[in-house]
């Protein structure tokens, strides 16, 4: 009986560990999974932008066939969303407990400043090596994966692009609207 119940408080502390969020897009539906013990304080800001309803609304903006793609920052009307401050970057300590840019990981956008990612994030459509943490780069933290619905991904990457709202390029040119981003229970 005891082996039994270590067994299930293992398993329940995983559960607890691993937080899964359902995307509802016009695209159809996925889910990440979030990884609290490898990307701390980069999943406790995602899970609060979720809880704020932060993504609802919003538009995968940045689409790379053979690459990523990015969304969370912008509403349909190309009007990017207020923010909190900036989340810490965790890249090299989420590498370094196994996470890397591979294809259907989740990670944070950021600009050319590492410490600026703040709500938007990507999903790796391919493995992105040149992405992971390095002596000479800080990279892109890793905080998650897609479990569930990649094909709903595999469909977003393939959407044609071209220029939409402020941007020249990589835009799907039929809105790819995310219209709740919720805690799976």
């Amino acid at each position: 009986m005891t082996a039994a119940l270590l067994f299930a408080a293992a398993n329940l502390a995983l559960a607890q560990a691993a937080p899964k969020i359902k995307f509802a897009t016009s695209a159809g539906d996925f889910v990440v999974e979030v990884y609290p013990d490898k990307a701390p304080k980069t999943v406790e800001n995602f899970l609060q932008y979720v809880k704020d309803k932060h993504y609802d609304g919003t538009i995968f903006h940045r689409v790379i066939n053979n690459f990523m793609v990015q969304g969370g920052g912008f509403d349909a009307s190309y009007q990017q969303k207020p923010t909190r401050a900036p989340v810490v970057h965790e890249g090299r300590q989420a590498m370094e407990k196994g996470l890397r840019n591979v294809s259907g990981t989740l990670a944070m956008a950021r600009t050319n400043d590492p410490q600026s990612a703040s709500a938007q994030f990507f999903i790796n459509v391919k493995d992105n090596a040149f992405l992971d943490p390095s002596v000479q780069a800080f990279g892109y933290t890793v905080f998650g994966k897609v479990v569930s619905g990649m094909d709903v991904v595999n469909t977003i990457k393939s959407t044609p692009t071209g220029a939409g709202g402020p941007f020249g390029s990589d835009v799907p040119k039929t809105p790819i609207l995310i219209n709740s981003a919720t805690l799976v229970k």
